[in-house]
This record gives structure tokens, C-alpha cells and sequence, in this order.
């Protein structure tokens, strides 16, 4: 594609979250030094909510980067499951086998059984679930009765939530205060900034190899910013975009038109876009 012509090892723009473009601007950050913080502690659920396209699963497979070697991870990443199908996933991730004819007594107890050797090593076990604003009601009352398990010192089992604010409403539901009450830190993760946008695009070329003088000017970045309004995955896509039709000209600089055709081909990017004029 346009690899080679903008002298790049990988695309910088991919929709998957690849941690190597990671860009450590401060709406990530923070949330990042929160949740380490507050896993140092051990103690209570954490929350990170953020809307559509601004980074969740970058951010939690980062995290799982970061961890310190004493923190036992578990990743659920699609956690639309039955309360029975959380332990299973849960067990799993714990590295229990067991026969699929286990009830779900023998299941709570094998994990149970599993946190507390994994506790005696000196190990904290910490669950991370992905989309939980998708968890239904059940299996969220599962997972707080799990993080009842303690010592008189520590949790056995830690949660991390990372959901759309779609979550935050759903446990704004009587039913859940119990889990509810139990959040100790919570983070809201925004959109990129007006000034952000330009940086964080540059730095994505970067990482994927590219040297030279940036390659999306100020005028393509603030067309970017407002098409986007500043979602790191629109602007992701516009810029992905926006590449592919300036290696069709053979130009090595992104204009203004590029960008403007990338957001009328790009979903929910082009509302409210003021017509710029046809630079290139």
C-alpha cells in the first residue's frame, strides 16, 4: 500500500490496538497512573469509562504491559456472559483445568482454592474485563461476590472495569449499589485535544517508522481535530485514509483536499465539517 512510499515498517493508523504506536499524551496517561496507582493499593474496584473510539482497549492492553511482575493478570475481553460463564473464563484465565462436568460449586471453590495459592506465592490476582458496560446484571453481582474473598490484610481478587458510559448507568441502578459503593477510583477518559491532535498524529508516524518533517500539516490537523472531535479512532481512520489517496497522487505531504475526501468517506466524521478550500 503506501508503506514503502512513506518509508514506513507499519501502518500507523491500524483500528487494532497495537501498544507500539502507543502515544503517551495525558488523557491516557492519567488514567494510567491512576489505575497503577490504585492497584498498588489493592484495594476496592476500578472504573475507566470512556466514550466509543477514545482508546479503552489500548489503554488495558498497556496496562497489562505495565504491570509488575508480583500482579497476576486476567483478561476477559467480551464479557457478555452468563454468571456461569464468567467462572469458567475467570478459571481459565487462572490457569485451572478443569472437567467440563464441574458444577458450579466445585467451579467457585476450585477458584476460590486458586486465589489463595495464588495469594500464599505473593501473588495479587487482578481481573480485567473489557466493554462491562455489556455484562449483565447477574454477572456483575458474580464478580462482587468474588471480591468479597479477602485476607485480613488484602483482596483476593481485584476488578478493573473498562466500559462506555453506558456503564455508569447501569450501575446507577438501584439493584447494583452494593457494587457500586464498592469503587474506590474512577476515571473519565476524553477525547484528544485541540492541540493534542497534531502531536499524537506525528508520533503515530513515527513509531511506524516514518522520519522526515511531519507529514499532515496545521490546516490537515485542524480539519482532522474537527471531524473527529478529537476520538483517537476517527482520527485514526481519516488519517489512514487521507495517506492512501496521497500516495494515489505520489504526494508526500498530506493537503487539505486528502483530508477533506478521508472525512466524507469516513462515518461520523463528517457532521458539522466546514468546506475548506481545494489545497493541496
Amino acid at each position: 500500500m503506501y508503506l514503502e512510499h512513506f518509508g514506513l515498517t507499519e501502518l500507523p493508523y491500524s483500528l487494532t490496538p497495537n501498544t507500539a504506536l502507543y502515544c503517551s499524551l495525558p488523557p491516557h496517561e492519567e488514567a494510567l497512573e491512576t489505575l497503577l496507582m490504585a492497584l498498588h493499593s489493592g484495594e476496592g474496584i476500578l472504573k475507566i469509562v470512556g466514550e466509543v473510539g477514545t482508546g479503552k482497549t489500548l489503554l488495558c492492553r498497556k496496562l497489562l504491559n505495565e504491570l509488575p511482575d508480583h500482579i497476576q493478570p486476567a483478561y476477559i475481553p467480551n464479557p457478555y456472559l452468563q454468571p456461569d460463564e464468567l467462572r469458567w473464563s475467570l478459571a481459565l484465565e487462572l490457569g485451572l483445568e478443569l472437567e467440563q462436568g464441574a458444577n458450579q460449586l466445585q467451579l467457585t471453590q476450585a477458584i476460590q482454592q486458586r486465589l489463595v495459592e495464588l495469594h500464599d506465592q505473593g501473588k495479587q490476582v487482578v481481573l480485567l474485563l473489557d466493554e462491562a458496560q455489556a455484562i449483565p446484571a447477574e454477572g456483575l453481582e458474580a464478580l462482587r461476590l468474588f471480591t468479597n474473598l479477602e485476607t485480613e490484610r488484602r483482596k483476593l481478587l481485584q476488578l478493573v472495569l473498562f466500559g462506555q458510559p453506558e456503564l455508569d448507568q447501569r450501575l446507577a441502578d438501584k439493584s447494583l449499589r452494593q457494587l457500586r459503593q464498592r469503587i474506590s477510583f474512577s476515571c473519565q477518559l476524553r477525547p484528544l485535544h485541540k492541540h493534542e491532535v497534531g502531536p499524537y498524529i506525528h508520533h503515530r508516524m513515527l513509531a511506524a517508522g516514518y522520519r522526515g518533517a511531519p507529514v499532515f500539516g496545521n490546516i490537515a490537523a485542524r480539519m482532522i481535530y474537527r471531524a473527529s472531535r478529537g476520538i483517537p479512532r476517527l482520527v485514526n481512520m481519516i488519517c489512514h485514509k487521507s495517506l492512501i489517496l496521497s500516495y494515489g497522487k505520489g504526494n508526500r505531504q498530506v493537503g487539505a483536499t486528502m483530508v477533506w475526501r478521508a472525512i466524507q468517506d469516513t462515518e461520523d466524521a463528517s457532521l458539522l465539517m466546514p468546506r475548506y478550500g481545494r489545497q493541496t
